[in-house]
């Protein structure tokens, strides 16, 4: 039986250790929990970003190969300056232009806002051209 004076813990064998009382333990595991929130909420907003802009870029190179394969007949280079002004247009860069016959291909790259480990663009392709008619 343990009694408390003065802030001090006394046990029938004497005054008690200082770690085995327990007093402030709650702080230290809500301090820890609020960190592990905050680590949580951090990861989940690069995460966020990566994908947010993995979705900007795929647009931007949509629009892109859509307008140049409307701009091909004018030429590959009218095709690709077409794709630019659009990207440019989105905020992002067109990485690759290339033509195959009557398709366009496109590659576009946009920056990851946050800072993220490793690779730091989101990048994607889109390829547009005359539909293939059946027979």
């Amino acid at each position: 039986m343990a009694d408390h004076l003065g802030g001090a813990v006394f046990t029938p064998e004497g005054p008690a250790s200082p770690l085995s009382d327990d007093r402030g333990a709650a702080t230290v595991l809500a301090a820890i929990c609020v960190l592990i929130i905050l680590c949580c909420t951090g990861f989940g907003a690069a995460l966020g970003s990566a994908v947010i802009a993995r979705h900007r870029a795929q647009s931007a190179a949509d629009l892109a190969a859509l307008a140049a394969a409307n701009a091909l007949s004018a030429g590959p280079q009218a095709a690709c300056a077409q794709a630019r002004q659009i990207t440019d247009a989105a905020n992002a860069h067109l990485a690759q232009c290339q033509t195959e016959n009557l398709d366009v291909i496109v590659t576009v790259e946009i920056p990851v806002p946050l800072r993220l480990p490793g690779n730091r663009t989101a990048q994607a392709r889109a390829r547009a051209g005359p539909a293939d008619m059946p027979g």
